[in-house]
């Protein structure tokens, strides 16, 4: 009996342990300072740099990336996934072919204020969507969204509330519930998870296109919780299976030729 009292007390503290201390399991800002800014500015001198206030007046910080010679251009809203600082993809947004890039970091990551959460995530994701449609050189007609990780969450939100052309999900998963209960199997996660990124409950409702890139070795995000999503979504879905790990795909081929050639139909 002394054991089991041990057993328990120790699990319950451990499961208030998780409860408090999650937003720092789950988010991990990557700040930038201003030497790696002045960097930014010199080896990427057409990369616009932006400033967009949040519903709650947080300042987020970024980058528009236009192609060569554009005038109205389409537009792609990248979210990264949760400790990604999205200043590394200026170097890659000539793959995008004609599309302009917009590359905003969560509040609390690169230069952007503020502390990052589920719903603040989302609000933001809105506020970045409105900022950009409002402007004379994006063809608000031909707006796409691309989340990679926890970044899928907040793209399936901005799709469920904006008119997009079309979704790119990178690595997406149902819910956090489903992520966490693979890695934390002896924990009541349902119970315990506040910023919950529930896109499978969204899903049938997205109506536009949808391109899944998924990792054939993905060490974080079990298979059968990306199927789940793939199967619920709601309009024209196609997937592409790519070698390579959570943090790895975009490294092999066929990641940036999908995205390419998606693009391309619109």
């Amino acid at each position: 009996m002394k054991i089991a009292a041990v057993f328990i007390i120790g699990f319950v503290g451990f499961a208030v342990l998780m409860y408090i201390l999650q937003d720092t399991l789950i988010f991990f800002p990557v700040r930038i300072g201003g030497n790696t800014l002045q960097v930014i500015r010199k080896a990427y001198p057409t990369a616009e740099e932006v400033v967009i206030t949040s519903a709650d007046t947080i300042n987020l910080r970024g980058w528009l990336v236009k192609p060569a010679g554009s005038g109205k251009s389409p537009l792609v809203i990248y979210f990264g996934g949760n400790a990604e600082e999205v200043s590394w993809l200026i170097e890659e947004a000539h793959r995008f072919k004609g599309w302009s890039l917009a590359l905003v970091n969560y509040r609390g990551y690169g230069l952007s204020d503020g502390k990052p959460g589920e719903k603040e995530l989302y609000s933001d994701a809105l506020s970045v969507y409105d900022y950009f449609v409002k402007r004379d050189d994006i063809d608000k007609e031909r707006i796409a969204v691309m989340g990679r990780s926890i970044g899928s969450g907040v793209a399936v939100y901005l799709a469920q509330y904006r008119p997009l052309t079309g979704v790119i999900l990178v690595c997406p998963f149902d819910s956090l519930v489903s992520v966490g209960v693979k890695h934390y199997p002896f924990m009541p996660v349902s119970l315990l998870l506040k910023h919950r990124f529930d896109s499978i409950s969204r899903a049938s409702s997205v109506k536009v296109p949808m391109l899944a890139l998924i990792a054939a070795d993905d060490e974080i995000v079990p298979r059968e919780s990306s199927l789940r999503l793939i199967e619920k979504w709601g309009g024209q879905h196609t997937l592409k299976m790519i070698e390579g790990g959570h943090n790895t795909l975009q490294e092999y081929n066929g990641y940036w030729e999908s995205i390419q050639e998606f693009l391309a139909g619109y």
